[in-house]
């Protein structure tokens, strides 16, 4: 990381954001905040960045789209997706899509720029030995047939056999715990 770098800030929370921004421009990035998609792209039409944190939840879509887009116009741009949703389906597709991490919130800026850095896995990393919740099962099911219809949340609860609302309802609360 050099100084300077090009930082692009993504999370629809403006006091996140604004504290994570101002934490990494002491850092010594050159940064530029966002509060959803449709800002991220405005901002990418004046300039791509070398490092993007991404928020996978926003009111205007997925970060993973952002996180595509990105790696299409910099394919060595260093992506962290963060989010407060966390599941095993989007953590694997955003490091397919071109993520090197994925962190739950809330992440401070050292644990950004740590991530930023990370070049291969942990093979250390504690394996739980228990296994996950009926209720966290749940919400990884709905996540990956969520991945898989796109992010599009209609055709998710057709293929769920769920009401649309019911799903929805489901969507906007936290994770079960593991």
């Amino acid at each position: 990381m050099t100084a300077g770098s090009k930082l692009l800030v993504v999370d629809d929370d403006p006091v996140f954001r604004g504290v994570l921004a101002r934490a990494l421009a002491k850092r010594g990035f050159d940064v530029q905040a966002a509060a959803g998609l449709a800002e991220a792209r405005r901002a990418l039409d004046d300039d791509t960045p070398d490092y993007a944190v991404v928020d996978l939840k926003m009111p205007d879509g997925s970060g993973l789209v952002l996180v595509e887009e990105l790696k299409r116009r910099n394919p060595r741009a260093r992506i962290v997706v963060l989010t407060g949703f966390a599941s095993v389906a989007t953590a694997v597709e955003a490091i397919k899509l071109g993520a090197v991490h994925y962190l739950p919130k809330p992440a401070d800026a050292d644990e950004v720029i740590s991530a930023f850095g990370r070049e291969a896995g942990d093979s250390t990393t504690r394996v739980s030995p228990r296994p996950l919740s009926v209720d966290r099962l749940e919400w990884e099911h709905i996540q990956k047939v969520l991945a898989e219809h796109g992010g599009n949340v209609s055709a998710t609860a057709r293929a769920l056999n769920m009401h649309r609302r019911t799903l929805q309802r489901k969507l906007t609360k936290r994770p079960a715990r593991a």
